[in-house]
């Protein structure tokens, strides 16, 4: 399957494609990211305890935890643009919907919405990169990996400072409301700047069973951990049913949804969809449960909270954009995990009489592991994947992504069950001791990211 772009004849990377590809993939960034400082607003103004709005982050990922493989699948069989822009008009409808909902429950399936229409953007983004690679011969410039990765980490750390901004503005309904332009801009630029799909469409249906045990597996599995008792370990039982199934399926049917004898084989692509995960559930659990104290706990306003976060994101950018372009994954790696274990330490000497330059010194250390790991292992992906399945590969390491962020928000609802005090602050931070060290050992196992990137992808 190719693509055409406008410039076939060139031998230089398609600089046109960089806007849309950035644009769709910070859709999903934004979203995640400054629905933190909205949670507190959004339960005060609706009446919700901080369990009942953890729906409107675990919503969102689920739907596309469970999507974005599905459209990296779609991508590789019938190329992005199509897609891109289905999925970038779903997010505009979720935005109006978001800014007119009347209580809690229509703003979940808002953020369902979201959730499905911002699946596109990265899985097409990284289908482009891997085309023009393949188009002009050589390796697609380094640089254009780490736009993709610095403009959708600076986004993340940037969100909550932005989301606490609008809502200082405009108040929470804003957060939904500011999707309604990206998704125009979306629109626009993919109608003109995303190449049309040259190749053969695919003769075998598409595994639509298979998509389904995949879906049932990962909802079986969030149900439980919104809310872990002994009286709902059913919810595990159908979880490990679904999941049998799921592998059954895919070992026996000639195009499956996702090859699992391929992703068998390939142990460092696996070691990195779990790094992924490892490190999306510590990120989170700082962007929604720390946020959460800062407001709840500590008793900042949503803007002042969105301006402690603002040191992180400063620092995540400069790390991000400064380590970008070097392939030394492991150590990069390394230090993130380190910068995460040294964090959650520290989260346990705060309570709510804390001097304000200690959260903010909290918050500036952890933009090493913020600007350090989500790069790291979004390169490592794309150099260990097989370039053939570039899509559905990458669209599984963000289900792995929000697999993480679903394990923080499950961690956040549990610990601040009865309110983002500063008790449940620190059980919050044992918990991510616990992820760190488990990071760094996973890390420190896996020689071969010593050698990932030293060979051009064919």
């Amino acid at each position: 399957m190719t693509v055409a772009t406008a410039n076939d004849e060139g031998t230089a990377f398609d600089r046109r494609l960089i806007v849309p590809m950035v644009l769709g993939s910070v859709l999903n960034p934004i979203n995640s990211s400054m629905i933190a400082v909205a949670l507190v607003p959004i339960g005060s103004a609706l009446g919700a305890l901080p369990s009942e709005t953890a729906w409107l982050v675990s919503a969102l990922y689920l739907a596309t935890a469970t999507g974005q493989p599905v459209v990296g699948k779609l991508v590789d069989r019938y190329g992005p643009r199509n897609l891109y822009l289905a999925g970038s008009a779903l997010v505009g409808i979720a935005g109006v919907l978001g800014l007119l909902a009347p209580n809690l429950g229509v703003l979940i399936v808002s953020r369902v919405l979201l959730g499905l229409g911002t699946c596109a953007g990265y899985p097409a983004a990284m289908y482009l990169i891997r085309s023009e690679s393949r188009r002009t011969g050589k390796d697609s410039p380094g640089g254009v990996l780490t736009a993709l990765a610095v403009s959708a980490q600076t986004i993340i750390v940037i969100g909550p400072t932005f989301g606490g901004l609008l809502i200082g503005l405009g108040g929470w309904r804003s957060i939904f409301a500011v999707n309604i332009p990206l998704a125009v801009a979306c629109v626009v630029f993919g109608l003109l700047r995303l190449p049309r799909f040259t190749g053969e469409a695919p003769t075998t249906r598409l595994d639509f069973l298979g998509i389904g045990l995949f879906a049932g597996t990962l909802t079986a599995l969030m149900l439980y951990l919104m809310d872990p008792a002994l009286n709902d370990l059913w919810l595990l039982a159908v979880m490990a049913l679904c999941a049998a199934g799921f592998a059954w399926r895919e070992l026996r049917v000639t195009d499956p949804f996702l090859d699992l004898r391929v992703f068998g084989g390939n142990g460092p692509l696996i070691a990195t969809y779990v790094r992924a995960l490892l490190a999306q559930t510590a990120s989170y659990a700082i962007l929604y449960g720390f946020t959460q104290w800062l407001e709840a706990g500590r008793g900042l306003s949503a803007s002042h909270a969105g301006l402690v976060l603002l040191p992180m994101s400063l620092f995540a950018i400069v790390i991000s954009t400064v380590t970008g372009r070097q392939k030394a994954y492991r150590p990069k790696l390394i230090v993130g995990g380190v910068g995460q274990l040294v964090v959650s330490v520290l989260m346990l000497t705060l309570n709510a009489g804390s001097p304000l330059w200690l959260p903010v010194l909290v918050t500036l250390i952890c933009g090493l592991p913020q600007g350090l790991n989500n790069l790291a292992n979004q390169n490592a992906l794309y150099y260990q994947a097989d370039p053939s399945r570039i899509g559905a590969a990458s669209g599984l390491l963000r289900t792995f992504s929000y697999l993480g962020a679903m394990v923080s928000s499950a961690a956040t609802g549990i610990y601040f069950k009865h309110g983002a005090d500063t008790a449940g602050l620190h059980g919050l931070a044992i918990f991510l001791i616990v992820v760190a060290v488990l990071m760094l050992i996973l890390v420190l196992a896996d020689r071969s990211l010593s050698r990932v990137g030293s060979n051009s992808p064919s």
